[in-house]
């Protein structure tokens, strides 16, 4: 049986290569041309390590949300309800405002898709809508521990903390500069409820 070459690439150099080039041009913006020159492979090898350019856009998200996006998830461990949100509030606007990373993946990747990239805007979605599940059941948590107040109703202060998050991330895109969404958290964090 013959086996395949090895391959002469690092993947996760490449992958964090693509990651960029999606960051910059969006899903659909982002041709099989910049994606291999970019990462400079050819179209054979992107597929036999990646898949298509949507599994390929699939493993840059997941790069993106371990890698500049992880403050999201270490900001769910904070010890109060309100460490959490001052963590993620103002890290995001750390990360929507790093001149090395062209804002928030997840939301810029969904505002430039069109209908030919319907399932990566569900995708993008889909995993906008975990992020709001996941900040209800820390402040569910936050209600039964009596962080947050027993009548404070989780599910209304994570849709307006994501709400806030994906706002700040649009205004970043649009050239929003950091100081100016860094006010945008201050306000958001003097309207977080007392305990």
């Amino acid at each position: 049986m013959a086996m395949g070459r090895p391959r002469e690439f690092d993947v996760d150099s490449a992958l964090d290569l693509a990651l960029h080039v999606f960051w910059r041009k969006g899903y659909e913006g982002a041709s099989m041309a910049d994606l291999t020159e970019a990462m400079g492979i050819t179209k054979p090898s992107l597929y036999a390590a990646f898949g298509n350019k949507e599994e390929l856009f699939r493993k840059a998200l997941d790069r993106y949300v371990d890698g500049p996006g992880a403050y999201f998830r270490t900001g769910l461990e904070k010890t109060t309800a309100r460490g959490v949100v001052e963590h993620i509030l103002y890290e995001s606007v750390n990360a929507v405002t790093d001149p090395n990373n062209p804002g928030c993946l997840a939301v810029q990747g969904a505002l430039c898709c069109g209908e030919a990239a319907e399932t990566i805007k569900q995708e993008l979605t889909s995993r906008r809508n975990k992020g709001e599940l996941d900040l209800r059941a820390r402040f569910d948590r936050a209600v039964a521990e009596g962080d947050l107040p027993a009548d404070a109703d989780a599910g209304d202060l994570a849709r307006y903390i994501s709400a806030i998050l994906q706002g700040m991330a649009v205004q970043a895109a649009g050239g929003a500069p950091r100081e100016q969404l860094r006010k945008l958290a201050d306000m958001a964090m003097r309207s977080w409820p007392p305990v």
